[in-house]
């Protein structure tokens, strides 16, 4: 065997392991989510008894008073569209301007931005809190507990990695089909929209995809801006209505935590490749 197939095979069976590896909590949760939960507690890794369990846990679910499932989904639906669509707008605008311009305190800006990627959210979550009531009072509008608000903090937490990726996409489209854009009549506004925005397609997907990941699994932010027991509930703050003081109904909570990856990972599996794309033609484009 060539050292060359050898590799090869090594680094093969380096990442099935890794695969395996990093499926093995995604395995617990499918296998769990069909038992109940005593037989969760006696053997957390042994093969359920009947299969038939999962979708009596489901029914149980959707029937429950306490978590409203479809209520939640649509929460979660709402917000993630909404900080979504706000993301790559502001984004891609932010970053088309910063990389025009070519000024000093221009470049000051994106590292501002590269800068406050390295921030832990831990470090400014209790001030963030504090700041929404003292913004929401102000304006008369309530900014903790309510849609509009969480929307507003995902979109202030996930521009810095977005505008860095729309920066140095950016970058490489030719600055020639701006200035005939221009020549032609188009104001800033259309040559954005008309010009630049339809070439940033490969690289709004990958924005769209890697925040909408986050975006739906999230449960701190949610959390302290929304609050366990508001009425609005995205899909990891309902699955918390199963963990009590004294009892934990564990076949509840991971058929839930299923119930709520499930639509991420449909939507990771079909676009993955535009993660990829999007990626490498930013960077060699």
């Amino acid at each position: 065997m060539s050292k060359r197939k050898f590799s090869l095979l090594a680094s093969e069976a380096l990442t099935f392991a890794l695969f395996l590896l990093f499926m093995v909590p995604f395995g617990i949760v499918i296998l769990n989510s069909a038992k109940i939960s005593k037989e969760i507690i006696e053997n957390p890794v042994g093969w359920p008894g009947d299969w038939r369990q999962m979708f009596t846990n489901i029914g149980l679910i959707l029937s429950s008073p306490n978590i409203t499932y479809w209520k939640s989904f649509s929460y979660s639906v709402t917000i993630t569209v909404l900080s979504l669509a706000a993301l790559v707008l502001t984004a891609s605008m932010a970053a088309w301007i910063l990389v025009r311009t070519k000024t000093w305190w221009a470049a000051m800006i994106f590292m501002m931005f590269v800068a406050s990627m390295v921030i832990p959210f831990q470090v400014v979550m209790f001030p963030l809190v504090t700041w929404l009531k003292m913004v929401g009072d102000a304006i008369g509008f309530p900014l903790l507990r309510s849609v509009q608000g969480i929307v507003f903090c995902y979109v202030g937490f996930g521009s810095a990695m977005s505008i860095f990726i729309f920066h140095g996409f950016i970058k490489n489209v030719p600055l020639e089909l701006e200035e005939a854009a221009t020549i032609d009549g188009c104001s800033q506004a259309a040559t954005f929209f008309r010009i630049v925005f339809p070439i940033l397609q490969p690289v709004a997907v990958t924005v769209l995809i890697l925040n909408g990941i986050w975006i739906w699994n999230d449960y701190l932010l949610p959390l302290m801006v929304l609050g366990s027991n508001s009425e609005v509930k995205t899909l990891p703050l309902a699955v918390q209505s199963f963990v009590g003081s004294y009892v934990k109904q564990w076949d509840l909570i991971l058929t839930a935590t299923l119930m709520a990856m499930l639509p991420i990972i449909i939507l990771f599996l079909f676009a993955q490749r535009y993660i990829i794309k999007g990626m490498v033609e930013g960077s060699i484009k």
